[in-house]
């Protein structure tokens, strides 16, 4: 019995290990300058944990993020888990709550700098 009960114990210990290692969101890191980001698109897995780290290099002012549906950039469609946690001055980087986005099409861009709006392609 006794073996029985440390074979389900560490039965339970692996599978909870797994589902921590297997929900471990995956960082992707951004930089904005004047005007634009460094990086023009994106390409990321459907029902993949991502957070966003995103770090302003020589704006004189706070900068932003933002991740929209293409074609719906309003406010009301922004994914507001994407948001940063907090604006970013000259230097600064901070990043998005955990996101996990659905196959389709996506931008990203900085309203406060302005930028253009850059492609996620979601697969």
């Amino acid at each position: 019995m006794e073996n029985l009960l440390k074979s389900i114990l560490f039965a339970a210990v692996l599978s909870i290990s797994s589902i921590a290692q297997a929900q471990t969101p995956e960082r992707v890191k951004l930089s904005q300058t004047a005007g634009e980001f460094t990086q023009t698109e994106l390409t990321l897995e459907a029902g993949k944990q991502y957070i966003f780290e995103v770090t302003n290099e020589g704006v004189d002012h706070e900068l932003g993020f933002v991740i929209a549906p293409k074609g719906k950039t309003d406010q009301k469609n922004h994914i507001p888990e994407a948001y940063l946690k907090k604006t970013i001055n000259d230097g600064e980087t901070a990043e998005s709550k955990t996101v996990t986005l659905e196959k389709g099409e996506y931008v990203y861009f900085c309203p406060l700098n302005p930028t253009p709006q850059y492609s996620i392609m979601v697969k």
